[in-house]
């Protein structure tokens, strides 16, 4: 049976290149982006243009994850075309770069708007539909950053650690209904998040510090990075979530960390597995754990 696929931030980046990759596995897709009459009309016709020349199941369908009315709806209309949908990527993010001081705290909410509460908004909107058919897959695209703190990139650091600790807290609690929360974690890598970055409003407040500059030699830094255009290409992201799909329910780890930043941060991943599995069973819950396999039978 196809199985079928929801993206969000679809028009650019990891999600343009995951809807097209998964499409042409013969995977359903709805790859979702804002504005699809306008600004991102055609990033829209072109993946309409690759489906209809490949004969590909891939629909492009609006939403914006700011919106509770935008995903409500993009999920109502999605379930009602394939009756159902058995994987979310929550891809959709921005960035914002510059001292933390000087971001206000609606910059801050702005962020969080996209990056973590867009989450909130689609995961609420397809749960129940998961939950009903008891299996399911929630792919959340989060960052190296979102593990360890990035000078500088206060608001969107933040908002991936806050992204972590809500994919966990699901992988924890939908595991009785067959249902799979996992995270990739991407260091850098080039796509189009390095231009919808923003630097905060406040820039008296920027000039009140004497080396306001080293901000500037850390975006150098990271522009020499993505320079390597063989170890920063988006496609190795994507291959890291296809593999992640298509292992069995019970066999994907939390979280996958993607490029230059593994050899730091997977023993920190590692770690805190052993520790997420010594509180579960601390408290009795070894249940919860794994997903099981085709959910939990419920109760007569």
């Amino acid at each position: 049976m196809t199985q079928v696929v929801l993206i969000t931030g679809s028009s650019t980046g990891f999600g343009r290149l995951t809807a097209e990759t998964l499409a042409r596995r013969g995977y359903r897709v709805f790859a979702t982006m804002r504005e699809t009459a306008g600004r991102n009309a055609p990033a829209r016709a072109e993946l309409e243009r690759i489906a209809s020349g490949n004969n590909l199941s891939l629909e492009v369908l609006e939403m914006d994850v700011t919106s509770d009315a935008s995903v409500d709806a993009c999920i109502t209309q999605a379930l009602s075309r394939a009756g159902n949908i058995d994987i979310v990527i929550n891809n959709a993010a921005m960035g914002a770069s510059g001292l933390a001081e000087a971001f206000t705290a609606d910059e801050f909410r702005t962020v969080f708007e996209t990056n973590f509460l867009g989450v909130v908004r689609v995961n609420r909107a397809v749960l129940p539909a998961m939950r009903r058919q008891r299996k399911g897959l929630l792919l959340h695209v989060s960052s190296a950053g979102g593990r360890v703190v990035v000078p500088y990139n206060a608001p969107y650091c933040a908002s991936k650690f806050a992204l972590e600790s809500l994919a966990d807290t699901y992988r924890y609690e939908l595991a009785p209904f067959g249902i799979d929360s996992v995270l990739v974690e991407p260091g850098a890598f080039r796509t189009t998040i390095f231009q919808r970055t923003f630097p905060p409003a406040d820039t008296a407040r920027s000039a009140e510090y004497e080396h306001a500059d080293l901000s500037s030699r850390l975006n150098h830094a990271i522009e020499k990075v993505l320079s390597d255009t063989a170890a920063t290409d988006p496609a190795e992201v994507v291959s890291a979530m296809v593999r992640l799909i298509e292992l069995p329910a019970g066999q994907r780890p939390l979280r996958t960390i993607i490029g230059a930043a593994v050899q730091g941060i997977t023993p920190y991943n590692e770690l805190a597995e052993k520790y997420r599995e010594g509180l579960a069973r601390a408290f009795g819950l070894e249940e919860l754990l794994t997903p099981s396999k085709g959910g939990a039978k419920a109760e007569a």
